[in-house]
C-alpha cells in the first residue's frame, strides 16, 4: 500500500521482532530513522547512520509515544501487541489493527482507552472490515444480527477420525488465504472466528447473542449485517487482504486502486452453512469465555497460543488443542481486567497451566 500510494504516506517508524535484515532494508527504502526490535539480542547488532533503535517491548512503546504518528499499524502476533497498542491509543494515534489477541484479552480496556483519548480503532481483518463498511452511515441501534463468515479452513469436511490424525502440514494448507502459521491453525480449529467474535463485540457494541458465525467456503462475502427492517447488507470482494488494509489506511475516504475486481458470473455459486461446533469445539469455547467475561478471554487466548505452538512442534495432537484450552479455562480463577498488567497476569497464569498440561 505504501509503495502504491507513496505520495500520501510518510513512514516514520518501523518495528520487527528479530528480522533486522529486512527491517534495515525497509528503513533505507523509506528513509525511516526510528526502528524498534522486540528481541533485544537481535536489535543490539543493528546500526544504521542517523537511525535510533529502540529495544524490547518498552522500547517499542517509547518509540510509539515519541513519534505520535497519525496511524499506527498494529500487527504483532499473539497477545504481545497489547501494551504497544495501548501506548499508541494513549497518545492519540489511530490504530489500524490486524492482531486479534489484544481485543480478546482486553477488549474493554482497548476500546475504553481509544474513547478516552479520542483515538480510532481501524480494523484490518477482512471480516471485521466488512462489518465496519456495511455499518458506515448506519445507526447502530438498527442492527438485528451480525453474520460473521468463515471459510471453514482446510478441515471443513474432515470427520473425527481424520481430525485426530491431522498433521501441521495439513492444518497449514488453507484453501483460500495465505497467513502465518498461528492464524492458519486457528482458522483450522475455528478459533480464529471465536477471536473475531470478540472484535465484533467490542468494536460495534453488540451482544454475544447478536453474532452468528456462518461458513462460506468461497470467501467472497467477507461478512454481513442483518438490519431490523429485514435488509441484509454484505461486503464482497476477492480474498485479498490489500483491500481491507487500504480501506483502514485511507479511511474515511476511498482511494482508487488497481486491486483485482470481483467477477461474480465467473465465480458462480455461493454457499453458506452453519459451523459444526462438535468437530470444532474451539468456537464454542471462545463464545463461552466471552460470555463469562472477566479474565477468562485472556486465559483463552493464552491457552490457545500454548496449544497451537505445541501442535506445530508435533508435541500435541490437533484434536487435543481444544482440550488443553478447555481444561485451562476450567482451572482458571477469574478476576477483572482493568489494566494491561491484569491482562498480563491472566495470560501468565493460563500459559503456565497450559504448559503444565503439555508435561
Amino acid at each position: 500500500m505504501v509503495a502504491q500510494f507513496g505520495e500520501r504516506f510518510r513512514v516514520v517508524g518501523l518495528a520487527a521482532y528479530a528480522n533486522v535484515g529486512l527491517l534495515a532494508q525497509q528503513a533505507q527504502e523509506w528513509e525511516v530513522t526510528s526502528l524498534a526490535v522486540a528481541d533485544p539480542r537481535a536489535g543490539a547488532g543493528l546500526h544504521l547512520p542517523g537511525t535510533q533503535v529502540y529495544l524490547g517491548e518498552d522500547g517499542l512503546c517509547e518509540m510509539v509515544r515519541e513519534l505520535r504518528a497519525d496511524v499506527v499499524v498494529a500487527a504483532i502476533s499473539g497477545g504481545a501487541g497489547l501494551v504497544s497498542m495501548l501506548a499508541a491509543l494513549e497518545v492519540g494515534s489511530d490504530v489500524a489493527f490486524a492482531n486479534k489477541e489484544p481485543m480478546v484479552a482486553a477488549g474493554n480496556l482497548v476500546t475504553e482507552t481509544a474513547l478516552r483519548h479520542g483515538s480510532q480503532l481501524l480494523p484490518v481483518d477482512s471480516e471485521i472490515s466488512a462489518i465496519w463498511q456495511c455499518l458506515r452511515g448506519e445507526d447502530r441501534t438498527d442492527i438485528e444480527k451480525i453474520l460473521l463468515t468463515a471459510s471453514g479452513g482446510p478441515l471443513v469436511d474432515a470427520d473425527a477420525a481424520t481430525i485426530a490424525a491431522v498433521t501441521p502440514e495439513q492444518a497449514l494448507a488453507h484453501p483460500t488465504w495465505t497467513m502465518g502459521p498461528k492464524v492458519t491453525v486457528d482458522s483450522a480449529t475455528l478459533m480464529n472466528k471465536g477471536f473475531e467474535i470478540f472484535e465484533i463485540k467490542w468494536l460495534f457494541g453488540v451482544s454475544w447473542e447478536e453474532i452468528e458465525v456462518v461458513v462460506h467456503r468461497q470467501s467472497l462475502v467477507h461478512s454481513a449485517v442483518q438490519m431490523r427492517d429485514g435488509s441484509l447488507l454484505a461486503q464482497m470482494g476477492p480474498p485479498d487482504m490489500r483491500g481491507p488494509i487500504l480501506f483502514a489506511l485511507s479511511y474515511p475516504e476511498r482511494w482508487a486502486s488497481d486491486l483485482p475486481r470481483l467477477d461474480l458470473p465467473a465465480r458462480g455459486t455461493l454457499t453458506f452453512e452453519s459451523p459444526d461446533v462438535k468437530r470444532f469445539p474451539c468456537l464454542r469455547l471462545a463464545r463461552e469465555a466471552g460470555e463469562a467475561g472477566a479474565s477468562y478471554p485472556a486465559a483463552l487466548s493464552a491457552a490457545d497460543e500454548v496449544a497451537v505452538s505445541a501442535f506445530l512442534a508435533n508435541q500435541l495432537p490437533f484434536a487435543e488443542i481444544g482440550s488443553v484450552i478447555e481444561r485451562t479455562l476450567e482451572a482458571h480463577e477469574p478476576f477483572p481486567i482493568l489494566t494491561a498488567a491484569d491482562a498480563a497476569r491472566a495470560t501468565d497464569q493460563a500459559t503456565a497451566f497450559a504448559r503444565g498440561l503439555m508435561k
